[in-house]
């Protein structure tokens, strides 16, 4: 887990002094911040249960925002929980506009490399699977959606990241993943539907 942390550490330092660099009149700085953290705004967005359009409106407007009010942000360590805060602020409002409340899905699958993979009868049964499982996640609480998202994209979960952008001590981290997957687990095994191996 310290390995997981120095990394993590790392991404906070450098959005830390790519944003310092652009406020400092490096215009140029904003296009790797944006490429550095987007991944994490677009996790957050789509955790307050926004369409893929709407999710890429607020993560662009919290870009905006960011840039109109760069020389607010009194110190650039706090960029990340900044941006996170503005999505998920804006976010919530588009939902209320929207006056609806939808399951996060899988983006579509076309939009990637394809593998021939299984057969269509297979490929049915699989994603059947997907829409029941993210449709229990869509249950949980905004807080473990993102938390379970950023985990499902594999690889070592950024803790300073999601700390950072969900506004909860590094150390809480873990233990509301657990809760969350114990939630999950409990909606999935009262779930017909629902079977494991």
């Amino acid at each position: 887990m310290e390995a997981a942390m120095t990394g993590a550490t790392g991404l906070v330092e450098e959005a830390a002094t790519l944003f310092e660099e652009f406020r400092n009149g490096g215009r140029g700085r904003i296009e790797p911040l944006v490429r550095l953290l987007n991944p994490t705004l677009w996790h957050l967005a789509r955790a307050c249960r926004l369409e893929p359009t709407d999710a890429e409106d607020v993560v662009q407007t919290a870009w905006l925002r960011l840039v109109d009010r760069a020389d607010t942000i009194r110190d650039p360590q706090t960029v990340l929980a900044w941006l996170g805060t503005t999505v998920r602020r804006e976010a919530w409002r588009v939902a209320r506009e929207r006056g609806r409340t939808l399951p996060w899905e899988e983006p579509d699958p076309g939009t990637g490399p394809r593998d021939p993979g299984p057969g269509p009868a297979e490929a049915l049964l699989r994603d059947e699977a997907q829409r029941t499982l993210w449709n229990h996640v869509s249950r949980l609480n905004p807080r473990c959606q993102a938390i379970l998202r950023v985990v499902s994209r594999g690889g070592p979960p950024d803790y300073a990241a999601l700390s950072a952008a969900l506004g909860i001590p590094v150390g809480s981290i873990g233990p509301t993943r657990g809760r969350c997957l114990d939630a999950l687990r409990t909606f999935l095994a009262s779930d017909p539907t629902w079977s494991t191996p």
